[in-house]
């Protein structure tokens, strides 16, 4: 009596027990929980009758509407794959990913149309369907979503054979090379994913649940899965807007939702943070770049959020450690348990096994001091790269996922980061290659040598900043290279400030010295080594 581990099952079990309430509210629309199935069902119909078949891949370009939802049930329980687009990338990135991850078919927000219509002739996609956006128009040849799925063929699916082990998303992370990466994350990943979501974020039927995180990131970490497993009410949020979330919070009630750092620290920044009259206390779990004690504390004490702190990659589904929350910590001040709620935790209880070993591949002391790499393996780490069998075996090694992520483990256990290997920038919980960024900076003319490194910044947690040797007698100014590197790549990737410099410092081999550039900046903080 085997029964394959996928999140499919879950809408089935939400529409035979919920039927008849709230699954989604977007703005001003509602759907039940069988409307909802309706229209998933809907767009596999679509899909299926325009000649998508199982193991066909397609590319979702949407931000966090009940469309995107749709797209994840509509289209992964057919057998087909999505693959996610992130709308903040440029357009020959885009164009890349669309590429490389075969898609045959493109689903796209009118908002986000302006970088498809740049690469539309060069890619080869056999449909795109347009989501139609208000106060936006495009140029870009396709079929409106609901005439799309409207017309689809009266009659049932044939039945699909889920095999747990299959792929169910492709997800495109840029890491550390320049090149965006594939991560191939399978049907049972998702769900273990989704019950170690459920399980530590206590996840239940009456949760109103605000999708604050990017769809895209992850699958949302899992809360598309998650609530709809519980019969809980999905709050679509289409930007992360402040006033808007805190006007959420009363009007819905809202108890659980997900954010990087800098969505923490625009809420509890805005002015109408202590005004806000917030009648349950939401939980909200928060991961990307590490986050500071002093921002936990005040989200607790201003609007009241029990903060949950999470850890992962998207290679990893993404969760694999959280910070279990025990009653003796209750006892401490409330700037101790700050500090504790910043470290990154223990092993879920689905995930798998997860540990920090040094050099020679041992557990380091747990003391809290020996420094070593995150390692991880079992129910949730991807399947690989897409179409990389090089890169893949350069991250999966002796049968353990390494993250690259250097931490300690303390004497309870309790793993926490103490710096990010390779450079990594980590950006409003979105990934920054230093290399990238100066790749572009060494196509301009005056340009000699760059260097790009993180910097503290109070809203985005971190951001990227670039160092630069100028040829002889070459003027230009911080503006004109911002400028430069915004019109060449995602916005969100470009340096935010130019330092202009004699010299950068290097090794007698010739190897660039950053952790010297960043001492000014991290001054007195881990991120320094």
């Amino acid at each position: 009596m085997f029964s394959p581990l996928t999140p499919m099952d879950w809408k089935r079990r939400a529409v035979k027990y919920y039927p008849h309430k709230v699954a989604v509210i977007d703005e001003e629309k509602e759907f039940t929980y069988k409307e909802f199935g309706q229209r998933s069902d809907q767009l596999s119909k679509a899909l299926y009758s325009s000649g998508i078949e199982k193991g066909d891949h397609i590319a979702v370009m949407l931000p966090n509407t009940h469309y995107m939802l749709e797209c994840f049930y509509g289209i992964c329980q057919m057998g087909a794959v999505m693959v996610p687009l992130n709308y903040r990338l440029a357009a020959e990135d885009l164009e890349y990913i669309i590429k490389h991850s075969d898609s045959k078919m493109l689903i796209v927000d009118e908002e986000f149309t302006a970088p498809i219509e740049k690469i539309i002739t060069r890619l080869s996609l056999e449909k795109i369907i347009i989501v139609p956006a208000e106060g936006h128009e495009t140029t870009l040849p396709g079929i409106d979503y609901e005439n799309f799925i409207l017309h689809a063929i009266d009659e049932e699916l044939p039945e699909v054979t889920i095999d747990e082990n299959q792929l169910l998303t492709i997800n495109y992370t840029s890491g550390t090379t320049s090149k965006p990466k594939g991560v191939m994350l399978t049907h049972r990943g998702n769900y273990m994913n989704a019950a170690n979501f459920i399980y530590h974020l206590g996840v239940k039927h009456d949760d109103v649940y605000l999708h604050t995180l990017p769809m895209f990131h992850a699958n949302g970490w899992g809360g598309v899965w998650s609530v709809t497993a519980t019969g809980g009410t999905h709050v679509c949020l289409r930007k992360v807007d402040p006033p808007l979330i805190l006007k959420l919070f009363a009007q819905h009630n809202i108890t659980l939702l997900c954010g990087a750092p800098t969505v923490v620290n625009m809420l509890v920044n805005d002015p109408k943070a202590k005004e806000t009259n917030i009648k349950v206390r939401p939980r909200m779990a928060t991961a990307g770049a590490p986050p500071a004690a002093a921002l936990i504390q005040k989200a607790q004490e201003i609007l009241g959020l029990n903060m949950i702190h999470v850890y992962g990659l998207t290679e990893t589904s993404p969760f694999i450690l959280y910070n279990e929350w025990k009653d003796e910590f209750e006892a401490k001040s409330a700037d101790e348990q700050a500090i504790i709620k910043a470290r990154q935790g223990i092993e879920l209880v689905f995930n798998g096994e997860t540990m920090v070993v040094n050099q020679d591949g041992k557990a380091v002391a747990w003391d809290g001091k020996e420094l070593g790499e995150i390692i991880t393996r079992g129910n949730v780490v991807m399947e690989g790269y897409y179409k990389d069998p090089e890169k893949t075996a350069e991250a999966i090694r002796g049968g353990w996922f390494h993250t690259g992520d250097l931490a300690v483990t303390y004497p309870d256990g309790y793993i926490e980061i103490q710096d990010r290997a390779k450079d990594l920038i980590i950006s409003g919980g979105e990934n920054i290659s230093s290399t990238e960024v100066e790749g572009v900076l060494y196509k301009h003319p005056d340009v000699l040598e760059a260097a790009v490194i993180a910097i503290p910044d109070d809203k985005w947690g971190e951001t990227p900043k670039a160092i630069i040797v100028l040829h002889p007698n070459a003027e230009v100014t911080e503006n004109e290279i911002i400028t430069f590197c915004r019109s060449k790549m995602a916005h969100f990737k470009a340096p935010t400030k130019v330092e202009f410099v004699e010299s950068l410092p290097k090794t007698a081999t010739g190897k660039l010295q950053k952790y010297r550039l960043r001492e000014i900046h991290w001054k007195g903080s881990k991120k320094v080594n």
